[in-house]
């Protein structure tokens, strides 16, 4: 079979994979993208826009609701879950299209197929139409991404669990939720589906949700997670379980030394990633993997073999869109004589949980195991008057100052928290005193609006504790 070489070979065609395609293409280089299922990855598909589509279903049946919504609507509302997938769908087609549009634009093409090193930058291509080819790159970009992990818990394999891409795609509500993972993807999932109307339990191997965050931010989560009716598991592993999802499950779970069996209807498991290195070859092309199976990449994201860089989850970046985006710009810019990396990309993330949770630099764990010495400032989101509008005056922002007054990290857990985020994140960059947000005009009533009440307190010490 004879080899097809193109200029440029994209292994994956998630965020950073069909932005670098598409840049390429459209200066005359003969560009390919192997993508072995999703146009466009998994944020378009399966990932980020939908299920924030599926919470923003959830906190209009929130809005609503007889007790706890904003009193204009009288009685209970029936949700319609083929109508929460319809309009996600409608979402996704819309984006697909969108994506075939910019291929077609750019000149770049799109190969539907699952590809395997044979070779240093030389593939074999299994078509998902049938038959084969084999291609071959000047220059390859890998970006093949993760999946959810199945832990190995005897009986959890062939009870078939969802994960985040089934329970997207639910058209019937669960009566009874099982969710694996207290982080990020079990936590917007479980109060989407609790708001729907499942009952909805949540297994918690660590000590507290979100074990990565400030202890008062994860108590305020897990506070909100039990006001909303969802059953908290901390400190407990799954021992076995039997049945099968989506009809009856029984999960044998054991917390210290108290064990119980939940009864169930349906399991999520949102108990990590695995990258998608497994069927890749990568020892065939000279590309090293880690111990985990992620691949290998230096500050430039170029892997052990020449020529061939990776992007994204599967080469271990943090694992958010707008990381693979920089992921993106890092390669783009090197290819062009530059020199940008990923040493001391200042990243934010949000929890699109309602309210939501966002961060972007220190955490106090952090800076005291850095032993960065800071001061700190927090304010009641109660006293950000936007909350008022929205009746959702829930949570809190608090920021760590340094010796030099620059902002070092910042928190918020309340309603449009991101947005007063990016504000703090631009400052951040611009190495600006936590004085010129405090002395800045925002517009009233704006959650941004707040950062001045903040910034407003005194800085104090840390408590001690």
């Amino acid at each position: 079979m004879a080899v097809e070489t193109y200029q440029n070979l994209v292994i994956g065609s998630g965020e950073a994979g069909k932005i670098l395609a598409w840049n390429l293409a459209k200066l005359g280089q003969t560009t390919a993208v192997v993508e072995r299922s999703m146009i466009g990855g998994s944020c378009p598909n399966v990932a980020c826009l939908p299920s924030k589509n599926v919470i923003y279903s959830a906190k209009a049946v929130s809005l609503v609701d007889p007790q706890r919504g904003l009193g204009v609507v009288s009685g209970s509302p029936r949700v319609d879950m083929a109508g929460v997938a319809r309009r996600k769908r409608q979402m996704i087609d819309g984006l697909i299209e969108l994506h075939l549009g910019y291929f077609k634009a750019s000149g770049a093409e799109l190969v539907m197929a699952e590809a395997r090193f044979t070779e240093p930058k030389t593939f074999e291509v299994a078509l998902n139409a049938g038959g084969t080819r084999r291609l071959r790159g000047e220059r390859v970009f890998l970006n093949v991404g993760t999946r959810a992990t199945i832990p190995d818990v005897p009986g959890l394999a062939a009870a078939h669990p969802m994960t985040h891409v089934e329970a997207l795609n639910l058209e019937q509500l669960p009566e009874h939720l099982v969710i694996l993972g207290g982080g990020y993807v079990g936590l917007e999932f479980a109060q989407a589906m609790r708001r729907f109307g499942s009952r909805v339990t949540i297994v918690q191997r660590g000590r507290r949700l979100l074990d990565r965050e400030d202890p008062d931010v994860a108590d305020a989560v897990l506070d909100l997670m039990r006001d909303e009716g969802i059953e908290v598991l901390l400190q407990a592993t799954v021992d076995h379980v039997s049945g099968h999802s989506g009809a009856q499950v029984a999960l044998a779970i054991r917390a210290g030394s108290r064990s119980r069996t939940v009864e169930a209807t349906d399991i999520l498991v949102a108990a990590g990633r695995t990258p998608n290195t497994d069927r890749l070859d990568a020892a065939q092309g000279g590309v090293q993997l880690d111990a985990r199976g992620f691949i290998q990449v230096n500050e430039r994201l170029q892997t052990s073999a020449p020529d061939v860089w990776a992007t994204g989850d599967g080469a271990g970046s943090p694992m958010f869109t707008h990381v693979g985006f920089d992921d993106f710009r890092v390669v783009l810019d090197n290819l062009n004589g530059g020199s940008r990396t990923t040493t001391g990309r200042l990243i934010p993330y949000c929890l699109f949980t309602d309210p939501e949770l966002a961060h972007v630099g220190l955490g106090e764990t952090d800076a005291r195991v850095k032993q960065i010495p800071y001061r700190i400032v927090r304010l009641p989101m109660a006293l950000v008057l936007r909350t008022r509008t929205l009746s959702q005056t829930r949570g809190f922002m608090k920021a760590l100052i340094g010796a030099d007054d620059q902002i070092l990290g910042f928190t918020a857990f309340g309603a449009e928290a991101s947005e007063a985020m990016a504000v703090v994140q631009t400052a951040m960059l611009a190495r600006m005193p936590y004085t010129a947000l405090r002395n800045a005009i925002f517009t009233h009533p704006t959650t941004a609006e707040g950062l001045v009440a903040l910034f407003s307190q005194p800085p104090t010490a840390p408590d001690s504790n």
